[in-house]
C-alpha cells in the first residue's frame, strides 16, 4: 500500500511516498522551496540512491505538486509506474481547532472549518487547503485524503492550562484559547522516548523540545500532553528563528502608536522579523549565529543566550507541571543537530541533578538517535530525530482500512 504524505509550508512543499505494505519503505522523498518565487528548487532522491536537485521556477503549490508527481512516474527518477499504485494522501494539517482532536477523513465540512481557522495559523492553514485542492484535482473529489492535525495531540491540555486569563467570552465565542502545535513531532518522539526507557508510555513523565526554525516545549504524562509553549497561534511561547514567542500585549499598541502602523503590519513582524533574527540581526540559522558569537558578536550571543535561557526556564517549569521528569528530549533541526545549545541548556540546569555527557552530545549530530545523559543524571536526556511523516502514513493507513471495511 503506497502512501503519499504532504506537508505544506507557506512557499515550500515536504513530501514523502511511503510502501506501508513493505517495512514502512519510503520510496521517495524531498522537498520544493521557495514556491513563488524565480530561485525556486526541488530537493528530490529515491530508494535506488539517486539524488537531485532541480533548479525550477513553481510558480505556486499546485504547479509543485505536479512536478513531484511527474518526479515519481519518470522513467529516470521515478518509484511508480502509475498515479493508481498511490491509495491515499496524508496531509499536515497546523490547525484543526477544537473540532478536529484526531485524525480526519477529508471532506467538504473539514475544508470549511480549516479554512475558518486561516486567522489563527496564517501561515500554514492556507498552503495545506492548497495541498488538499491540487491533490483533489489530480487524483478526484471522491480519493481517500487525511488530515493530521498538529494541535490534536494537545486537545488533552486541562482548562487551567489552555484557558487565557481574558473575558471567558472570547473564548466561547472566538474560541480564543491555547491550541499547541507541532503536535505530530512531540508525539512521535515521546513515543520513542518510552521504548528506550523500556517503559509503557502511560507510566512516563516526558518533556520534549522540538527546536527548530518554529521551537516549542511539551509537557507529556502518560502520553497525554499537558501544557506546551505554543499557545493560540504558532507565534507564541519561546524565542524561535523569526517570531517573537510571548510578548507583553501591552507593547503591541506601544509600538503600533510610536511607529504609526497598523495591527496586521505588526502581526508580520512579529512573525517574520522577530526571534532570533530580529535580536541577533545576522540571521535566523542557528548556525550562522553561532559562527558570529564565536567572532565575539555581541549581539549574536545574546540571541544565542536568549533562546537557551528560555527553553532551560520551560523544562524547569515543567518539571513541576508533572511532578517530575523521566526524560527530556531533544528534537527538530537545533535540537537534533546544534550540541552547542543542547550544552549550555542542560548546564543550566545541573543544580537539579541534571548531567550532561559533553563526549555522546557532541557526537550526536546528523540525524543520529542517542541518549546523551552522565550516567549520575537524575533525568535521562535523549537526542531522537522526529518522523512527522511516518507518524501521517501511519494514521493514514489507519483510517484507510477503517473506511474500507
Amino acid at each position: 500500500m503506497k502512501i503519499l504524505v504532504i506537508n505544506a509550508g507557506s512557499s515550500s512543499l515536504k513530501f514523502q511516498l511511503l510502501d506501508m505494505s513493505d517495512n514502512e519503505s519510503v520510496l521517495a522523498k524531498g522537498i520544493c522551496e521557495k514556491i513563488g518565487l524565480k530561485n525556486g528548487f526541488v530537493k528530490y532522491q529515491n530508494y535506488k540512491g539517486y539524488e537531485k536537485k532541480f533548479l525550477v521556477h513553481l510558480k505556486n503549490h499546485e504547479e509543485a505538486f505536479s512536478f513531484v508527481k511527474n518526479l515519481f512516474l519518470d522513467k529516470k527518477y521515478g518509484v511508480i509506474k502509475h498515479l493508481e499504485e498511490i491509495v491515499a494522501v496524508g496531509h499536515r494539517v497546523v490547525q484543526g481547532g477544537e473540532e478536529f482532536s484526531k485524525p480526519t477523513l477529508i471532506n467538504k465540512h473539514l475544508i470549511s472549518i480549516v479554512k475558518k481557522l486561516t486567522p489563527i495559523a496564517p501561515i500554514h492553514n492556507p498552503a495545506n487547503l492548497h495541498m488538499i485542492l491540487a491533490c483533489q484535482a489530480v487524483f478526484g473529489e471522491k480519493f481517500p485524503q487525511i488530515a493530521v492535525f498538529d494541535t490534536a495531540f494537545h486537545s488533552t491540555l486541562p482548562p487551567k492550562a489552555y484557558i487565557y486569563s481574558l473575558p471567558y467570552e472570547f473564548y466561547e465565542k472566538y474560541g480564543v484559547r491555547k491550541y499547541g502545535y507541532h503536535g505530530i513531532s512531540h508525539y512521535y518522539v515521546s513515543n520513542e522516548c518510552a521504548k528506550l526507557l523500556n517503559k509503557d508510555i502511560k507510566d512516563t513523565k516526558i518533556i520534549t523540545c522540538h527546536l527548530g526554525n518554529g521551537a516549542s516545549i511539551s509537557a507529556i504524562k502518560g502520553g497525554k500532553s499537558m501544557d506546551t509553549t505554543m499557545g493560540f497561534t504558532p507565534a507564541d511561547g519561546i524565542i524561535m528563528g523569526t517570531r517573537s514567542g510571548s510578548l507583553d500585549p501591552g507593547i503591541i499598541t506601544f509600538v503600533c502608536e510610536k511607529n504609526n502602523i497598523s495591527m496586521h503590519d505588526f502581526n508580520k513582524i512579529v512573525n517574520k522579523n522577530s526571534g532570533l533574527l530580529g535580536v541577533s540581526g545576522v540571521s535566523n540559522d542557528a548556525r550562522e549565529i553561532l559562527k558570529e558569537a564565536s567572532l565575539g558578536n555581541k549581539r549574536a550571543i545574546l540571541a544565542h543566550d536568549i533562546f537557551c535561557y528560555q527553553v532551560m526556564k520551560s523544562i524547569a517549569s515543567y518539571i513541576a507541571v508533572l511532578g517530575g521528569c523521566d526524560a527530556i528530549v531533544f528534537t527538530g533541526g537545533i535540537g537534533e543537530n546544534r550540541f552547542e545549545y543542547r550544552n549550555t541548556i542542560c548546564d543550566s540546569l545541573s543544580f537539579m541533578g541534571i548531567k550532561i555527557d559533553k563526549n555522546l552530545n557532541k557526537l550526536t549530530v546528523d540525524g543520529k538517535q542517542a541518549e546523551i545523559s552522565d550516567g549520575e543524571s537524575s533525568v535521562k536526556i535523549f537526542v531522537i530525530p522526529t518522523n512527522e511523516e511516518i507518524v501521517i502514513a501511519r494514521e493514514t493507513l489507519s483510517i484507510l482500512k477503517r473506511i474500507r471495511v
